[in-house]
């Protein structure tokens, strides 16, 4: 089969990873290669959605905790908060002490138990904090951080899709996109979010660049240590690993972005 053309995984990034009206025409292994590969470009959009949000606030004179709060809502209105749901039930899961099949079992259930909870309000907390935080120092850093978190969640989202890890069900969205990037083609694409981020905050100053950078690097780090501790937990990835997979990114990155401010 020819290699997919870029709208089709323009198609299936927007798709499957936003709420936005785009119509995924191809669910193929070579479509969903090319829109994991595209899911960094997600971010960018969601992260720019997310900062808007937090700009407008600021103009209205409503401070930055309800800048810092209005942009952590905006990431989780565009993806429907499947990802937050995903880690919640990723966190139920690994905190079960099931076995990998009855933990699984948990995974799939509709309500989200105490393990789920507690991880969601620390995080969201965390998210609204940090951004609250960066929008109180300028504009600008607060619209960076918002632009770097969501697009260094979604790089993660490239790198745990890379060939080598595998499904823990064999249907849903994990079982999809599982192992459908080279893995040369996903560290390429994870590893460019890093200096794109220390260049634009440049803009702000040196220390800002360095802190970007390092935000990137050390957001990566967490997914990825996540990640293999999901799939030694359950076998390999879910729908709910990539969404907490996503959201351990953000998360990560916020919180190094607010630090020595």
């Amino acid at each position: 089969m020819s290699e997919t053309p870029s709208a089709d995984g323009l198609r299936f990034a927007f798709g499957t990873l936003t709420v936005l009206p785009v119509r995924v025409t191809r669910w193929d292994r070579p479509a969903a290669r090319a829109g994991m590969l595209c899911a960094p470009l997600v971010g960018l959009v969601v992260g720019t959605a997310s900062a808007a949000a937090g700009v407008l606030l600021l103009l209205l004179g409503a401070g930055p905790l309800l800048a810092g709060i209005a942009a952590t809502a905006v990431p989780a209105l565009l993806t429907r908060g499947l990802h937050l749901d995903g880690l919640a039930d990723t966190a139920d899961g690994l905190g079960s002490g099931k076995p990998a099949e009855d933990a699984l079992r948990i995974m799939k259930q509709s309500d989200i138990g105490p393990f789920g909870v507690l991880t969601l309000v620390l995080v969201l907390l965390a998210q609204a904090a940090a951004l609250a935080r960066a929008y109180d120092a300028s504009w600008a850093a607060g619209s960076l951080a918002a632009v770097l978190a969501a697009t260094a969640a979604r790089a993660a989202l490239t790198l745990a899709a890379r060939a080598g890890v595998p499904a823990a069900r064999p249907e849903g969205l994990g079982a999809a996109v599982a192992g459908v990037v080279p893995r040369g083609g996903a560290l390429a694409a994870a590893a460019a979010v890093a200096p794109a981020g220390a260049a634009v905050g440049a803009a702000l100053g040196p220390a800002e660049a360095v802190r970007a950078a390092a935000a990137v690097v050390l957001a990566l780090s967490a997914a990825e240590l996540l990640l293999r501790r999901c799939v030694r937990r359950f076998g390999g990835v879910t729908g709910d690993v990539f969404g907490a997979v996503a959201e351990t990114a953000a998360t990560a990155a916020l919180v190094v972005l607010a630090l020595g401010r």
